[in-house]
Protein backbone atom coordinates (compact mmCIF):
# COMPACT_ATOMS: atom_id res chain seq x y z
CA UNK A 1 0.00 0.00 0.00
CA UNK A 2 1.16 3.58 -0.79
CA UNK A 3 1.01 6.75 0.87
CA UNK A 4 0.72 9.92 -0.08
CA UNK A 5 2.40 13.31 1.71
CA UNK A 6 2.93 16.58 1.49
CA UNK A 7 7.03 16.63 0.82
CA UNK A 8 7.39 19.15 3.70
CA UNK A 9 6.39 15.91 6.37
CA UNK A 10 9.10 13.70 4.99
CA UNK A 11 11.53 12.07 6.89
CA UNK A 12 15.22 11.77 5.81
CA UNK A 13 15.22 8.70 3.27
CA UNK A 14 11.92 8.72 2.16
CA UNK A 15 11.56 7.86 -1.61
CA UNK A 16 8.73 9.10 -4.14
CA UNK A 17 7.01 10.86 -7.14
CA UNK A 18 5.81 13.42 -7.02
CA UNK A 19 2.08 13.34 -7.81
CA UNK A 20 0.86 17.20 -7.65
CA UNK A 21 2.90 20.30 -7.60
CA UNK A 22 0.70 23.71 -6.18
CA UNK A 23 -2.42 23.46 -4.63
CA UNK A 24 -4.10 24.33 -7.65
CA UNK A 25 -5.79 27.28 -5.62
CA UNK A 26 -4.59 30.30 -7.60
CA UNK A 27 -6.13 33.12 -5.25
CA UNK A 28 -2.75 34.68 -4.52
CA UNK A 29 0.22 35.65 -6.69
CA UNK A 30 3.00 34.46 -4.31
CA UNK A 31 1.15 30.91 -4.37
CA UNK A 32 1.50 30.94 -8.64
CA UNK A 33 5.08 32.60 -8.24
CA UNK A 34 5.71 29.38 -5.91
CA UNK A 35 4.45 26.79 -8.37
CA UNK A 36 6.51 28.05 -11.40
CA UNK A 37 9.43 28.09 -9.04
CA UNK A 38 9.17 24.38 -8.65
CA UNK A 39 8.26 23.59 -11.97
CA UNK A 40 11.16 25.38 -13.37
CA UNK A 41 13.67 23.26 -10.39
CA UNK A 42 12.61 20.22 -11.62
CA UNK A 43 9.53 19.64 -9.31
CA UNK A 44 7.49 18.13 -11.52
CA UNK A 45 4.48 15.40 -11.55
CA UNK A 46 6.48 12.35 -12.35
CA UNK A 47 9.56 13.07 -10.95
CA UNK A 48 11.55 11.46 -8.57
CA UNK A 49 12.50 12.50 -5.28
CA UNK A 50 14.07 11.29 -1.84
CA UNK A 51 14.67 13.49 0.88
CA UNK A 52 18.82 13.85 1.26
CA UNK A 53 19.18 16.27 4.29
CA UNK A 54 17.87 18.33 7.07
CA UNK A 55 18.89 21.21 8.61
CA UNK A 56 19.69 21.02 12.27
CA UNK A 57 16.93 24.28 13.41
CA UNK A 58 13.27 23.33 12.81
CA UNK A 59 14.37 20.70 10.43
CA UNK A 60 14.67 23.40 8.16
CA UNK A 61 16.14 24.04 4.80
CA UNK A 62 15.61 20.35 3.22
CA UNK A 63 17.79 18.92 0.55
CA UNK A 64 16.47 16.79 -1.71
CA UNK A 65 17.09 14.33 -4.98
CA UNK A 66 14.64 15.06 -7.69
CA UNK A 67 15.60 12.69 -10.41
CA UNK A 68 19.68 12.82 -10.51
CA UNK A 69 19.59 16.73 -9.36
CA UNK A 70 19.60 18.40 -5.87
CA UNK A 71 18.11 20.74 -4.53
CA UNK A 72 17.33 22.57 -0.88
CA UNK A 73 13.82 23.90 0.27
CA UNK A 74 12.02 25.67 2.89
CA UNK A 75 9.42 23.04 4.39
CA UNK A 76 7.20 26.06 3.80
CA UNK A 77 7.97 25.61 -0.03
CA UNK A 78 7.81 21.87 -0.26
CA UNK A 79 4.29 21.79 1.31
CA UNK A 80 3.40 22.57 -2.44
CA UNK A 81 4.50 19.28 -3.68
CA UNK A 82 2.40 15.62 -2.58
CA UNK A 83 4.39 12.70 -3.55
CA UNK A 84 3.30 9.10 -3.16
CA UNK A 85 6.39 7.07 -1.03
CA UNK A 86 7.70 4.14 -2.09
CA UNK A 87 6.28 1.14 -0.19
CA UNK A 88 8.50 0.30 2.17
Amino acid sequence: MTQTIKLSQARIGDRGVITQVGDHCHHQEHEVELERRLLELGFVEGARVELLHEGLFGRDPIAIKVDDMRVALRRHEAASLTVELDAA
